[in-house]
């Protein structure tokens, strides 16, 4: 519990700070989002990925609005309670506004029933956290059927050429490649940013958020999934690895995904069972993310491709859309639109004699098993087409339009 008088301090503080810093590179996700509904817009994403900015952005648009930021030291202790003393300051400050921008609301329970009913009063919300799971479980609770979710990611490969005014080209790829794109790296370029923030995530999204005990542990996981991004994996085996129970392994992987620093794709099956059952895949949160957190990728960039076009299609489709091919050959990625198989995709560093005839195989298998019209293969700077199976340069694919995608 936090007095009125602690509240509107902190408020006034984060508001000409808030409003102090500049509006930064215009995000992709912007255009997208329509705050003029009778929704909650909530905005979820890994910690520093540019949620801050992307809810500036909007609020520049909106206009004036009412913003708090509970991830703010001295707001430690604000609870259910205090969000009446809240709309006391709104009120001293910018007098009846409808509209709130909060940051990171989850960290105050119960922070939903309060949502509710203001919304219930005609009052508009745009909401960030940084933690799937737990803002699902309080929209499920309370807003169901009042809220709308939009996930936030690290600056893409668009995005990144905006924020150096780059074009598209091997030599930014490349770039990319090796920095990828949180906004304050993409800007500094100093690698300990991405290593505490792995340790952050680790501690405070994980550890302390969950009640684990074996912090050591949790993080020797997380390095160990990051390093083998791109390949498949199984509960059992890392249980026996780490010495833990394969139910505590399934857990720990869930916090991890539910922090967004790392995502599973799983087999693709007709059978429920067997996509269960299968090993999955594992990928990062980015490429840049990976490196500094890892020391088996000096020269396995091949890993990384295949992470960044996870990572493009993830942004466009929602978790559970994309899966693995494994038949008699593999495909990394299938597509999946309306319960129906639509896109296969194979992601090659680099084509030779000796890869060939299996790059190409692995995406003709799938595509003949799903009845999939068309596939690709997205390499590192080559075009070509074999079979019905057109070859494109990653950088063109990135930032080409849908239609040339396929």
């Amino acid at each position: 519990m936090l007095s009125e008088q602690a509240i509107k301090e902190i408020a006034r503080l984060q508001e000409k700070n808030f409003r102090s810093q500049a509006a930064g590179v215009g995000r992709d996700l912007l255009n997208r989002i329509n705050t003029d509904v009778p929704h909650a817009i909530i905005i979820s994403g890994i910690r520093r990925c540019g949620k801050s900015t992307l809810l500036k952005q909007l609020m520049q648009r909106a206009g004036e609005c009412n913003f708090f930021n509970f991830d703010d030291s001295r707001a430690d202790g604000f609870d259910l309670g205090d969000f009446e003393k809240l709309d006391t300051v709104f009120r001293e400050i910018h007098g009846e506004l409808g509209c709130y921008y909060f940051d990171e609301v989850q960290l105050v329970p119960g922070w939903e029933r309060y949502v509710r009913g203001e919304l219930d009063l005609g009052k508009k919300f745009v909401i960030t956290g940084s933690n799937a799971s737990m803002l699902s479980r309080e929209l499920g609770t309370r807003l169901t059927g009042r809220h709308l979710t939009y996930e936030l990611f690290p600056f893409s490969y668009s995005e990144a050429l905006r924020a150096k005014d780059q074009s598209p080209s091997l030599s930014s790829f490349s770039e990319y490649v090796e920095r990828g794109g949180f906004p304050e790296y993409v800007r500094i370029g100093t690698q300990d940013i991405l290593q505490q923030l792995f340790k952050d995530i680790i501690a405070r999204d994980v550890v302390v958020r969950y009640g684990l005990r074996n912090a050591a542990m949790v993080q020797s996981l997380a390095s160990y999934l990051l390093s083998n991004v791109g390949s498949e994996f199984s509960y059992s085996k890392l249980a026996k690895t780490f010495g833990v129970t394969t139910k505590s392994i399934t857990e720990y992987v869930s916090y991890f995904e539910a922090s967004y620093m790392l995502f599973t794709v799983p087999m693709f099956s007709c059978s429920y069972r067997k996509t269960l059952v299968n090993p999955k895949k594992v990928y990062g949160i980015d490429p840049g993310f990976i490196k500094a957190n890892t020391v088996s990728f000096t020269n396995n960039n091949g890993s990384l491709l295949e992470n960044i076009v996870y990572l493009h299609l993830r942004r466009s489709h929602p978790s559970g859309s994309i899966f693995y091919y494994k038949g008699k050959r593999e495909c990394d990625f299938i597509v999946v639109e309306k319960n129906r198989p639509v896109q296969a995709i194979q992601v090659c560093h680099k084509l030779t004699k000796d890869n060939l005839q299996r790059e190409i195989g692995g995406v003709t298998e799938a595509m003949d098993e799903l009845k999939i019209g068309k596939g690709l293969i997205i390499t590192m700077d080559e075009t070509d087409k074999f079979d019905g199976v057109n070859v494109l340069p990653a950088w063109k694919w990135l930032t080409s339009g849908p239609e040339e995608q396929e």
